[in-house]
């Protein structure tokens, strides 16, 4: 095991050039002292003012020939030659320094368990794009991360590894979305990591029991272990899986929805929706154990008569504390294809993919609402600006900023119904997928 580092930095010349977005206009190559620390890239001329670069202001890079390109968030590129032997060392460090501080923009906060350095991994995700190299390999409270000698870092959560494989000391770990992580080249450290990835997820499965035998203690103790499994990670579990296991615990949930203060709201959107697709979860709060519990409920919305206030499914979360207080909606498919459908069982097997894939998006992004309803103007603010670089690196808050309809705020038990109507009917009669609902109270 080893401990990630704390400060790196390295400094070297270089000769650099700027490109802009329509590929013209390319200053010349210039000379320049470049550092690259945790603050970012500093680029020093000889003749002219410094150019600093914040590793937030990198949506990509690529480098090969011994050059690297750097996009920006204007979409202009910086070219970095010239480094000589510096190249590799310098490639590593730029990688690891942005890799830091993406894995703070990827809304984690989580505890380090462990870190492993020196082996090497191959990654496919699910559209078929191979990665692989050296890498440190990090154990997290409730995910796995690989953090590339070169590339972009690589999180899997524990909770969506559906199966792992241990041969001629390798791992393979399969994802419920089809990704395949390999992990190679550990030695002497195989066994002690793959003992600590599993324990690292049976302590996820037995929090996961905790936290719901804290919130539903007259469960029996084997019933509470097969929930556990439908609402890990705080998941939210949908009602026909739970009555299969027992109808008592959709039941007490309901009870714990009441005693957190969103009962009213929970019944008079149950009273539009899907019954048997209402989802609940629980999880421990933001920043693990050290806030409470945290409910959750999820509830697809949508009619055989598409003309009817539907296409929506509808979130909202409270915590011990009263935080929270407003409900967000996510659209389920298209609108123009929800309009035009008569095939109700179609429109529930798309219901059961946004429950999932908004399941899947809201853990990888820990919960956090803000990022999803800022609109573009405000995310270029100062305050939000952590915000802005994970909207462009984490295709799961892009999901669910583009599937966003709006979000009902409550002012008035009143207020919060009519907006609720006011939102749905909205949603059905407007015709283009990226117009937001906009009243905010």
């Amino acid at each position: 095991m080893a401990e990630v580092s704390k400060e790196i930095s390295i400094e070297c010349p270089l000769v650099y050039s700027l490109q802009h977005e329509d590929g013209g206009n390319q200053a010349e190559e210039t000379q320049a002292q470049a550092r690259l620390d945790t603050d970012g890239l500093t680029l020093s001329p000889e003749n002219s003012e410094e150019l600093m670069v914040t590793y937030r202001n990198i949506v990509d890079f690529f480098a090969g020939d011994y050059r690297i390109s750097l996009t920006l968030t204007s979409r202009s590129r910086i070219i970095l030659s010239g480094l000589g032997y510096q190249y590799e060392p310098f490639l590593r460090i730029l990688s690891q320094l942005r890799n830091e501080m993406l894995l703070k923009d990827m809304l984690m906060e989580e505890p380090l368990k462990s870190a492993w350095k020196d082996a090497g991994f191959s990654f496919r995700d699910k559209a078929g794009v191979e990665l692989k190299g050296s890498c440190e390999l990090r154990l997290y409270d409730t995910g796995l991360v690989v953090m590339p000698e070169f590339g972009e870092v690589i999180r899997v959560s524990y909770s969506d590894i559906g199966r792992l494989k241990a041969g001629d000391y390798v791992l393979t770990l399969t994802t419920e979305e089809s990704e395949v992580l390999v992990l190679l080249q550990l030695g002497r450290n195989f066994d002690p990591f793959r003992a600590a990835l599993s324990d690292a997820m049976k302590g996820l499965a037995l929090k996961s029991q905790a936290i719901l035998n804290e919130a539903l203690p007259e469960l029996d103790s084997l019933l509470l272990r097969e929930a556990s499994q439908l609402m890990k990670e705080g998941r939210a579990a949908i009602k026909a899986d739970l009555d299969k296991i027992s109808p008592e615990i959709w039941k007490r949930l309901e009870k714990r929805l009441s005693a957190f203060g969103l009962g009213e709201e929970y019944a008079f959107l149950k009273s539009l929706a899907q019954e048997d697709k209402l989802c609940i979860g629980i999880k421990r709060g933001l920043m693990g154990d050290l806030t409470g519990e945290y409910i959750w409920f999820l509830i697809p919305i949508c009619s055989y008569d598409p003309a009817k206030p539907g296409n929506a499914i509808a979130m909202e979360a409270a915590s011990e504390d009263g935080e929270g207080k407003a409900t967000y909606f996510f659209r389920i498919m298209p609108r123009q294809d929800y309009r035009n459908s008569r095939d109700i069982s179609a429109v529930l097997q798309e219901v059961d993919r946004s429950i999932r894939t908004i399941n899947r998006c809201m853990r990888e992004i820990n919960f956090r609402r803000e990022p999803i309803y800022l609109s573009e103007e405000r995310l270029q603010e100062a305050a939000y600006v952590k915000y802005l670089f994970a909207v462009r690196k984490l295709r799961s808050l892009r999901f669910l900023r583009e599937c966003f309809i709006g979000r009902v705020v409550h002012a008035s038990p009143e207020q919060w119904k009519q907006d609720v109507l006011d939102l749905l009917k909205f949603n059905t009669e407007t015709d283009y997928d990226n117009q937001k609902w906009k009243k905010e109270a």
